[in-house]
This record gives structure tokens, C-alpha cells and sequence, in this order.
């Protein structure tokens, strides 16, 4: 079935090609074929681009509980295990220079899932572009942030308050210089692209975002950011639950269960980040208001920072991308035969989901990272975790990841 299912997603993509050159041989523009950290298609114009790539991410993780969590979880924990965490192809680009578009899958886990599809239109209103499809909601800067240049392996707990993506309209605009952002979309509850699914349900979501401090290659900057959404669930239910930032767990400690007879969810968001050359700080607080006639308030924060001790420094792409690649000084393996980058890090995150009659659990985390990077589409990653379940037990969590994306 995954076969069958990446041949269909390679016939698209040399379909769109054939296509894309098609057309431009008929208006007698040539391609240039080049290599960017990516695969990458232009016209000499620049009016017609395509990229495509993808990544593949395998995971391995071992995990302790104390014996009072054993006691309490001993059938369903997890030991240790290994797993395909990722494993996407994409194409992407522009046509006519004003409209772009997306198709990202994933084939990990056994299954085909969508991920981005969408259409868009850019210089609708002035600066602004307008997205319809399957994407991201602006909500969460570690959610913005693709996984491809995620600073632990996992995100902290505030991604469990809402999932990553939905079906719906995404306007968004760039304002003095980009140093002023904002979106605002309507979506509904389908976050496999497919909207029959969603019936009723839908969520308004904004954001807005500011960049206090910015030099010109971006290596010092202050972001700053807030944004709410307003949801609606189709089905009534509501839940959050978060694993110990190790996607290999098969256990979450915090669940709040289904709570019944949702009428609505207010979801609030702050952010901010600091560059400063190779040091970099990142933080977030969320806050989610549940009504159904009581109001319950769970929160959840964190705070990280990180320092390249080779001297690079992450790299902030825009406001709704979050940051992206980190190309090390002198590559490990290559022309420059250096030792790559390296990066050490430190996270504290917590949550609390337990509000009146809802026990879903507080935890606090500490996390520590190192992330070797070989090149700019390679790296590899070490994460400790320290898993606090207050009033529980304790586990301890070691993982690692070796991925490669372009």
C-alpha cells in the first residue's frame, strides 16, 4: 500500500513537471536545474519555481520509570524502541510568480497522511497572501517551526491544546519591512484535508507578531508574538493529552479525557525568541479555556535556550515559518573536512490539566540536547528528559535522532 501509494505521489510530481515545462517552452523560457540545500526547478524569468525534497527522521529511545509510576502504568509503558518518526516527500513552488502551491505527504507509521496541500495567492492586497487548503494554523511558534529544524526532538506540551493543522483559509500579510506580522484564518475541525469530516465544527485563529531587535542577517533579533483562537467542536469533545516529549512513549501522562458537551474553547498564546549570534532563547505560555457550561483553565510553558559552541547561529525565516536551516561553518563530511556544527541546549517545560473535576495530570520536564549538525541537510540528535509527574512518580527518557532533509 505504501508503495502504491509513493509511485502515485512520484507520477504527480513528474506529471507537474511535464507540465510546468510545457508551458514554459511555449512561451520559450528555459529551467535551470540546481542544487539549494533542496532540489530546485526555475525559470530564467523566475515567474515558474519547483521545489521538491523531503525528509526521513528514525528515532530511537529507552525510558525508566521509578516504581511508582511502574506501579501505576506497568502495562503500558514503554521500554525502549525504535521507529520511523518521519518520513515525507513535498513538492512546492510558484506559477505566473503570484500563485503558489504545496503538497507535503507522510509515509511514516504504516500509513499515507497529508499533511500541507494548498493553493495560494500572493500580492492580493498589497504585500499580503491569502492560502486555501490543508496547512497550518498560526498558533504556536514551535508549531510554525517545521520538525526539520526543531531544537529537541519533540515540542514541549502546548502543541497537545490544538492540532498542527486544519483544512481552511489562511490570510496573511507582512508589514514595515516584515517587521510586523499578522495572520487570521477560519478553519474546520479536518485536519486530514478532508472538510466532509468536520460537520459544524470550525476555529477562527490569529496571530500577530513583532520583531523588537533585527540586524540584517538576523543573527541578533527580539521576536515577539501573541495569538487566540476561538473553536468550536463539531463533535462536543475536547481533550488534550501530551506525551513526555518522546514520541516513542506509548503512554501520556497528561489527559484530560474527553470532557462532554464542549460548547466552545478559547485558546491564548505569547511568545517570544532571542537571538544573540550563537545564543538563542525561546519561550512560550498557553492558556485553554474549556466551556460547557463550566469553565475549566489548563496552562502549559516552557522556556529553552541554546549556544553553538562552533560559532553559527539559528535562523529566523519569518514570522509564520518560525526558524529554519542551520548550515554549519565547515561541514563534517565535504570540501571544508570541519567538524560540522555543534549545538547544546537546555529546555523546562511545564503543564497543568487539572482544574475542578478534571485530573489530567501536572508534569514538568528538563530536557537537555545536543544536536551535531554534518551538514546543512544532515544531523544527528541526543536528548535526555527528566519527567516530573507530580504526585506520581518520575521517569527518565534517552533518545536519539539521525535525520536527513532537503
Amino acid at each position: 500500500m505504501i508503495v502504491a501509494h509513493f509511485r502515485t505521489f512520484l507520477i504527480i510530481l513528474f506529471s507537474f513537471i511535464s507540465l510546468l515545462t510545457y508551458s514554459q517552452e511555449k512561451e520559450q523560457n528555459n529551467f535551470n536545474f540546481k542544487w539549494d540545500n533542496g532540489f530546485k526547478l526555475e525559470s530564467t524569468d523566475k515567474n515558474f519555481k519547483l521545489n521538491f525534497g523531503g525528509r526521513l527522521m528514525i528515532d530511537h529511545a529507552a525510558f525508566w520509570q521509578n516504581n511508582d509510576l511502574e506501579s501505576i502504568y506497568r502495562d503500558l509503558k514503554t521500554e525502549k524502541g525504535t521507529e520511523i518518526r518521519r518520513a515525507r516527500m513535498f513538492f512546492s513552488g510558484t506559477v505566473y510568480n503570484n500563485m503558489e502551491y504545496k503538497l507535503q505527504v507522510d509515509f511514516a507509521g504504516g500509513e499515507v497522511e497529508i499533511k500541507d496541500a494548498y493553493i495560494g495567492i500572493k500580492n492580493i492586497f498589497g504585500s499580503g497572501t491569502l492560502r486555501i487548503g490543508n496547512l497550518k494554523e498560526p498558533i504556536f511558534l514551535s508549531g510554525l517551526t517545521s520538525s526539520k529544524y526543531f531544537t529537541f526532538m519533540e515540542p514541549s506540551f502546548d502543541l497537545g491544546f490544538a492540532p498542527s493543522r486544519n483544512s481552511g483559509v489562511l490570510a496573511m500579510a507582512d508589514f514595515m519591512d516584515k517587521l510586523f506580522s499578522a495572520q487570521l484564518g477560519l478553519f474546520r475541525n479536518a485536519s486530514n484535508g478532508n472538510d466532509i469530516f468536520a460537520n459544524d465544527g470550525y476555529a477562527i485563529t490569529g496571530r500577530i507578531s513583532g520583531l523588537a531587535v533585527k540586524n540584517d542577517d538576523k543573527s541578533n533579533l527580539l521576536h515577539l508574538g501573541a495569538s487566540y483562537s476561538y473553536r468550536k467542536p463539531s463533535t462536543e469533545k475536547y481533550r488534550i493529552s501530551a506525551r513526555p516529549e518522546a514520541h516513542l512513549s506509548s503512554v501520556k501522562y497528561l489527559d484530560t479525557g474527553p470532557v462532554e458537551n464542549v460548547e466552545n474553547i478559547n485558546l491564548f498564546n505569547a511568545e517570544m525568541a532571542l537571538v544573540a549570534n550563537a545564543f538563542y532563547v525561546q519561550g512560550e505560555f498557553t492558556q485553554g479555556i474549556v466551556n460547557n457550561g463550566t469553565k475549566y483553565n489548563f496552562t502549559s510553558y516552557y522556556g529553552q535556550a541554546s549556544y553553538f559552541i562552533t560559532g553559527e547561529h539559528v535562523n529566523y525565516k519569518d514570522s509564520y515559518s518560525g526558524f529554519g536551516r542551520v548550515k554549519p561553518k565547515n561541514n563534517f563530511i565535504g570540501s571544508g573536512g570541519g567538524a560540522g556544527a555543534w549545538e547544546l541546549a537546555l529546555r523546562y517545560s511545564y503543564a497543568n490539566l487539572n482544574n475542578k473535576d478534571i485530573l489530567g495530570g501536572k508534569e514538568q520536564n528538563v530536557s537537555l540536547g545536543v544536536n551535531w549538525y554534518l551538514n546543512p541537510v544532515s544531523r544527528v540528535m541526543f536528548n535526555y528528559v527528566y519527567g516530573d509527574i507530580i504526585e506520581k512518580g518520575k521517569v527518565n527518557i534517552l533518545q536519539m535522532r539521525i535525520q536527513v532533509d532537503f
